[in-house]
């Protein structure tokens, strides 16, 4: 399956969205950061003030390795969102972002429209999930 993803910054809404699907490499995880970094530079608050949507439903079930490295990136307190509202459709899938996330307040859910609107939410996110 082909990995693919896209990130891109809503200044005007404090926003990033992010969209991973297929099963990633090394590589294309390299290129993920660069584009979320940048998308990062592109916001107007201040730093961890932003929220994050992140669209998972085209993610293959990652190997070990993948998903270790994405604890890290989620755990990198330089990109850190004030809420991080991840989109996903299967209970393995759900798994394996749970177990990414780690420590972070993530909440988890079946629709776009649900994680954009919980995201975007004033206020520090909750631990109680969706």
């Amino acid at each position: 399956m082909d990995a693919s993803f896209s990130v891109t910054a809503d200044p005007a809404r404090d926003l990033v969205r992010i969209t991973l699907s297929g099963f990633l490499t090394t590589e294309l995880t390299a290129d993920f950061l660069r584009a979320r970094n940048e998308a990062h530079r592109q916001l107007r608050c201040g730093p961890n003030e932003h929220a994050t949507v992140a669209d998972i439903r085209g993610l293959a079930i990652q190997a070990q390795d993948l998903v270790t490295r994405f604890q890290s990136v989620l755990a990198d307190p330089a990109y850190r969102s004030r809420r991080l509202a991840i989109v996903t459709p299967s209970s393995l899938a759900r798994l394996q972002a749970q177990r990414a996330a780690g420590n972070r307040d993530a909440r988890f859910f079946g629709s776009l429209e649900e994680a954009e609107a919980w995201a975007l939410e004033p206020g520090p996110a909750t631990r109680a999930a969706a």
